[in-house]
């Protein structure tokens, strides 16, 4: 097998120019082509990032050779179609999260993956940082003691208009789908399997959540208080704690550059804990590692796992009443 990943790009925003920015910085990574519904956008993208092939079309770049792994990185309701059109041209896939709109999008996809034997694993980058991996190497060692509790937020004010994507439900819009999958999906990384789930939420004008709380019961009796909101600047720190005491994710947990250990008898330390370029460069690490490998899933982010947070996702959907046409599909 080659040396060399060559990648391929769906989609010219943001999220994928934070990832081809992130390829620059990824030994054997190779950014292959790109493509968009505009073949204008799609020349430009590539122009910037050094792509060797632009398309106007993504199933053009699916029936491309000379690519390995397609990173997903359209609006939500798209990631299942795409993700379908990827496998099913034989190129493995990491689809930015939130994976799909709901569990029955993420079965589908999941079964080609598998029935093609090709590698597919959600772009939950958070799961690759050294903050993260600090902090369970510490849980391991019992320096906090026996954890039972996390506690998780994330949220920005959302100074948009109600046609942005993140109030259109037509474009997956709302908290939860964007924002809350991140602290879900680290309190089940550290504290195990979801059991149960109770949220609470505000709605807006357009339909969608604005900001979202949930409480999460874990198989192993730990319990989680998470929230996201897209109408307040919250502190967006995570904090793990056991009967010892507690260490804390600082700054942003998903961009923590350090964590600090506080323990029952006064001490505390801080682990600096850098990460990458801009944080991306793990996932795609791992993504490369595994594809080389001849891995069709990573351990740290296993399908199973995505499948079971998109069931709790649902829950909490149905909990607030939210809705998509993703969910009225048959």
């Amino acid at each position: 097998m080659s040396a060399q990943v060559r990648w391929g790009i769906l989609g010219t925003g943001k999220i994928a120019r934070a990832f081809a920015t992130a390829l620059r910085d990824v030994p054997g990574a190779q950014l292959a082509a790109v493509a968009s519904r505009s073949l204008d956008k799609a020349e430009a993208f590539a122009a910037e990032f050094g792509a060797a092939a632009a398309f106007g079309a993504y199933e053009e770049l699916a029936a491309s050779d000379g690519i390995d792994l397609v990173y997903i990185a359209t609006p939500h309701p798209q990631h299942a179609a795409n993700a379908l059109l990827v496998l099913g041209a034989g190129k493995g896939a990491l689809v930015e999260k939130a994976f799909t709109m709901n569990r029955r999008e993420a079965e589908q996809v999941v079964a080609l993956a598998r029935a093609n034997k090709l590698f597919l694993m959600e772009a939950m980058w958070t799961r690759y940082l050294p903050s993260l991996l600090e902090v369970k190497r510490i849980i391991a060692s019992g320096e906090i003691g026996e954890v039972s509790q996390v506690v998780a937020d994330f949220g920005f004010t959302a100074n948009f208009g109600p046609e942005h994507r993140v109030f259109n439900p037509a474009l997956g819009g709302g908290a939860l789908l964007d924002l809350g999958i991140y602290p879900l999906s680290i309190a089940a990384s550290l504290l195990g399997p979801v059991a149960s789930v109770q949220a609470q939420a505000r709605m807006g004008p357009t339909g969608v959540d604005l900001q979202t709380g949930f409480t999460l019961v874990h198989e192993g009796g730990g319990m989680s208080v998470c929230s996201c909101s897209f109408l307040a600047r919250t502190p967006g720190e995570l904090t793990v704690s056991g009967t010892r005491g507690h260490v804390r994710m600082n700054t942003m947990f998903h961009r923590a550059r350090s964590v600090t250990v506080a323990l029952d008898d006064g001490s505390t330390r801080t682990i600096d804990t850098p990460y990458l370029g801009n944080g991306y460069v793990h996932e795609a690490i791992e993504a490369q590692r595994c594809f080389q490998a001849g891995l069709l899933e990573s351990p740290d982010m296993t399908q199973d796992e995505t499948l079971a947070l998109l069931k709790v996702m649902d829950e909490i959907r149905r909990q607030i009443g939210l809705v998509y046409d993703a969910d009225r599909a048959v």
